[in-house]
């Protein structure tokens, strides 16, 4: 798993982060916040008014900085399937195929697209991944969740009323943090993993 990051394969590799897909909630203010001026903070009060909420499914290709923030309503196997082939058929339309690294949870799997389209395009979306899933209780290497993270920090530390703004505000910082060239500086190597996870690599007797 760790070697993926730092591989200098000719596919473009990709990550998605569906595990720790984000749930913003959406909410609203009871009386306008006052904002705020010199000497005085911006006020607003503790009661809110909740408006449901958003799933946000990221996508996170760190050897080229790039990052893509979709919004859904729900978080099933469909939109999982509707995400996967947004994102290959749009952001990597030139790629024969994509590594997608992920959380193993029962509905991300390839028989997922055959749920959603007919047999000939879940077939065509098929061939052009290569999935590899992160262990039980070690989504560590998922490092879209050090991007979604970051987002919640940086885009969504306010109240939002509705998914409208959240798509605006998402797309914004997606934007704003690919043009920046922001990454994730990945360190961990294969062989420290070998060291400080031992415990974790299973023990053949000779």
């Amino acid at each position: 798993m760790c070697s993926l990051f730092t591989s200098a394969r000719t596919t473009r590799i990709a990550q998605w982060s569906v595990w720790t897909r984000c749930r913003a909630s959406c909410s609203g203010h009871v009386r306008e916040p006052t904002e705020a001026k010199p000497g005085t903070p911006r006020r607003h009060d503790h009661h809110y008014e909740r408006n449901g909420t958003v799933n946000l499914f990221t996508f996170f290709e760190p050897l080229a900085n790039h990052r893509v923030v979709l919004t859904r309503d729900r978080r099933t196997k469909i939109d999982w399937v509707r995400c996967i082939r947004e994102v290959l058929d749009t952001y990597y339309s030139g790629a024969q195929k994509v590594v997608l690294v992920m959380g193993n949870l029962n509905t991300h799997g390839l028989s997922s697209l055959y749920e959603a389209f007919d047999p000939a395009e879940a077939r065509r979306l098929a061939e052009r991944l290569e999935i590899h899933y992160t262990p039980e209780h070690g989504s560590w290497p998922v490092l879209a969740e050090i991007e979604q993270s970051v987002m919640v920090r940086q885009a969504l530390s306010r109240r939002i009323p509705d998914r409208e703004t959240i798509k605006q505000r998402t797309t914004s910082w997606q934007k704003q943090r690919n043009a920046s060239g922001a990454t994730v500086d990945w360190q961990f190597t294969t062989e420290e993993a070998r060291v400080k996870l031992r415990r974790l690599y299973p023990k053949i007797d000779n």
